[in-house]
């Protein structure tokens, strides 16, 4: 019996979580995303789904060290990083200016790139890396930071 292939309308990274409040502080207030979901609703959330600008993201407690997810694989022990994010800003400096004010530790500098960005790398409370990035100001461009 022939049947339609299955379509698919979105998608969000899921990002695990040692430190959910941490995490969500860094997510939330720092990089200004909007919580649209928690659970549980009451009390203290495992999992926080997010938007920022239409952009989606998830936050999920590790919780347990042992304990394995709905798939049967381990959350733990990891090794290296387990995603990179990329945020877009107005202002690449400014931005990791007010995140390191804010205990938030840099991982590059920002720099301009060939390909016309602007890039700094923060690191979130679970040492994930995270590019904050903005087209860059063109030499010859009057004004200080980066063209929006």
């Amino acid at each position: 019996m022939w049947r339609m292939p299955a379509s698919y309308s979105s998608a969000f990274p899921i990002v695990y979580a040692e430190d959910l409040p941490a995490a969500l502080r860094f997510y939330r207030d720092l990089l200004g995303f909007a919580v649209n979901y928690q659970f549980p609703e009451e009390g203290e959330p495992v999992f926080v789904g997010m938007d920022l600008a239409g952009c989606e993201l998830a936050l999920a407690d590790i919780g347990d060290a042992d304990a394995a997810a709905i798939h049967g694989r381990p959350l733990r022990p990891v090794s290296g990083h387990r995603f990179e994010l990329c945020v877009y800003t107005d202002d690449v400096d400014g931005g990791v200016e007010e995140l390191r004010a804010a205990g938030v530790t840099g991982l590059a500098e920002p720099a301009d790139q060939p390909w016309g960005e602007r890039i700094a790398y923060v690191e979130d409370p679970d040492g994930n890396p995270v590019m904050i990035t903005a087209p860059s100001r063109p030499a010859d461009a009057p004004g200080p930071g980066p063209a929006g």
